[in-house]
């Protein structure tokens, strides 16, 4: 058989159903039942977590409180200076908490119906190029990918960044599949908001999706060029228009943009959270990293050593690396035995548009010099699920020819082994389950080497076996994660070792800022209290539910306020207390001249553990 031919056997074009796909009467309560589980999965126990990172859900108290905290993504209501992120994620959170009330609930919630839409939306795009088992696999995998299932039960801006990359991928496909400028418009607009959620990060899908609208669109080239301009200006406008709108209004009138060099929402993203990222030295000359973004390279909240093998290590490798090898295996595959199709092969274009977005992701993350933390890798889950699933399935289709059973075999032992190393890192959690995996893994595998005897139950026995060899171990391990409370700035998945699973986050003890909070909760002055950091502050709002001052910022190095600013504010009876603690203030941060101002001109006391200043006479 030429090779034309058996890629027509492995690619199925226009997808038909056959032996091993389920009658349509079982597709729709199938994708209900797993959209069902994903939303089990995401919301059980979901307020065990609290407030999550309490920095975003102080920024979501802000915003119920003031409408301009809501614009802006401010930490507090009084407007001093926002969170260092775009405000996208917060627009909606904060719309769900103004609706409902604030609570640990309102907070979390959106993130986990975003998974749900997450998951739902993943199933509708691999459905369209390679049919509803793909769909149904690729859904699943994401639901359960550990990553996943910590990123949507927590309020960073990651959930909503991944659900804009999916949209934009879903309207991608769509816009392959006629030449529709329309809908590659409008996945230039879901990536757009998607800069508005997480910055650049946003920007790494783009080229898969240009280079699949390139080679596959049913148009001229000349139109397909055309086409892409115009999903470049939908980018630009979709992101460009709040950046103008924080550039326009008056400096004075609006809170210093958090993280910035200059109070400059573009300086940011190119800065802090962009080449910052990549470098490790923002704009401003800030240190953001360092191999492993600064904390060494053993450091597991931070990335680890950069390089090729990032993703694989002890950061990264337990989050998102579990499909990731027999992903590598099969996009080749699929690369492979699609090479002779038609310009316009609909199954090729979606391995251009996941496997690309798969590739320059895992690559940009792998040699980051700067802050990288792994649950950054959610992004990256969609894509390597989709891989899996549209190559898998065409290989499947393809079985009755020895070189799809080769790679679909390689598939599957590479995900049994791998999985035994994943789970051999937690030795004692499961210590049976990387066994099992790695036994079934390698008979099923080597029964798919030699070929499944064309017995209807046979077969259905070989494939369920390859897929609980594929998927058992990230399963457990999601489902580990998601049982799991997390906090801190760096929530981390695997099991239970004791407490909660993050790193990073409160600026002082919790006990502390609930002693405080108490005190705080009597005031009435526009900021009951400022203290150094945001973190410090994020936690003092949260237990008093009144706005606080965290001067400096994130890093300790905003100058926002200034000296000569807060002292306007005492001298305006705005602000009740001072509360010593959290980071210090970096250069041009201003945080350490004002406590130093303050303990010259206030009389401290103690609150808990905490030293208080009274700033009112």
């Amino acid at each position: 058989m030429t090779t034309t031919a058996l890629a027509s056997r492995v690619e199925p074009g226009p997808v038909k159903e056959n032996v091993t796909e389920p009658p349509s009467r079982w597709v729709r309560p199938a994708v209900f039942s797993l959209l069902a589980a994903t939303a089990l999965l995401y919301f059980w126990n979901l307020t065990a977590s609290g407030y999550g990172n309490s920095f975003y859900a102080a920024a979501v108290q802000s915003g119920t409180q003031d409408w301009k905290a809501w614009l802006f993504g401010s930490l507090d209501a009084g407007n001093v200076l926002t969170v260092d992120k775009p405000p996208a994620a917060l627009w909606v959170t904060t719309a769900f908490a103004r609706l409902f009330g604030f609570s640990s609930f309102t907070v979390l919630a959106p993130q986990a119906l975003m998974g749900v839409a997450s998951v739902g939306l993943l199933y509708l795009t691999v459905k369209r190029t390679s049919g509803p088992v793909a769909g149904l696999f690729a859904g699943a995998a994401l639901a359960v990918t550990p990553v996943a299932a910590l990123m949507f039960k927590f309020n960073n801006p990651d959930a909503l960044l991944t659900l804009l990359l999916i949209a934009g991928a879903y309207c991608t496909v769509r816009a392959i599949e006629k030449a529709s400028p329309r809908w590659l418009a409008f996945a230039g607009v879901a990536i757009g908001f998607g800069f508005l959620t997480k910055m650049m990060q946003a920007f790494l899908v783009l080229p898969a999706f240009g280079l699949a609208y390139l080679i596959a669109a049913p148009a001229s080239l000349g139109k397909r060029l055309l086409h892409l301009g115009g999903a470049v200006v939908a980018v630009v406008v979709s992101a460009g228009w709040f950046i103008a709108l924080v550039d326009l209004w008056p400096t004075g009138s609006r809170p210093y943009i958090g993280g910035s060099a200059d109070d400059s929402l573009l300086e940011l993203a190119l800065g802090y959270n962009g080449l910052g990222r990549i470098f490790g030295r923002s704009g401003g000359g800030m240190i953001v990293g360092g191999s492993g973004g600064g904390m060494g390279g053993g450091n597991v909240g931070f990335g680890g050593e950069s390089g090729l093998t990032r993703m694989f290590g002890a950061s990264f490798g337990g989050e998102v690396s579990w499909l990731l090898p027999a992903a590598l295996i099969g996009l080749v595959a699929g690369l492979w035995f699609t090479r002779r199709a038609s310009r316009t092969d609909r199954t090729r274009a979606a391995l251009v548009v996941w496997g690309g977005w798969m590739l320059v992701t895992s690559l940009v993350f792998s040699y980051m010099s700067g802050i990288v933390h792994p649950y950054y890798s959610v992004a990256l889950a969609p894509s390597i699920a989709a891989v899996v699933a549209i190559s898998g399935t065409s290989l499947w289709r393809g079985r009755a020819h020895l070189a799809p059973r080769v790679f679909l075999s390689l598939m599957i032992a590479a995900s049994a082994i791998w999985a035994y190393i994943l789970l051999d890192r937690d030795a004692d959690w499961l210590p049976a389950l990387r066994w099992i995996i790695a036994g079934l893994g390698l008979v099923t595998a080597t029964v798919v080497l030699v070929g499944v005897p064309p017995l209807r139950k046979l077969v259905a026995v070989v494939a369920a076996a390859a897929v609980l060899t594929v998927g058992l171990g990230t399963v457990a391990y999601g489902v580990e994660t998601a049982s799991q409370a997390h906090s801190g700035s760096i929530p981390l998945s695997g099991p239970n070792t004791g407490g909660e699973r993050g790193m990073g986050g409160p600026g002082m003890e919790e006990g502390s800022s609930a002693e405080i909070g108490a005190a705080l909760a009597a005031t009435t002055t526009k900021w009951a209290a400022a203290t150094s950091s945001s973190q410090s502050a994020a936690n003092l709002e949260l237990a008093s539910g009144k706005s606080v001052i965290g001067i400096g910022g994130w890093s300790g190095q905003d100058p926002a306020p200034t000296l000569a600013e807060f002292q306007r504010y005492v001298a305006d009876g705005e602000i009740t207390y001072y509360v010593e603690g959290g980071r210090g203030g970096g250069p041009g941060g201003g945080s350490d001249e004002i406590a130093e101002w303050v303990a010259a001109h206030f009389t401290a006391t103690t609150v808990g553990e905490q030293t208080v200043y009274k700033l009112l006479s």
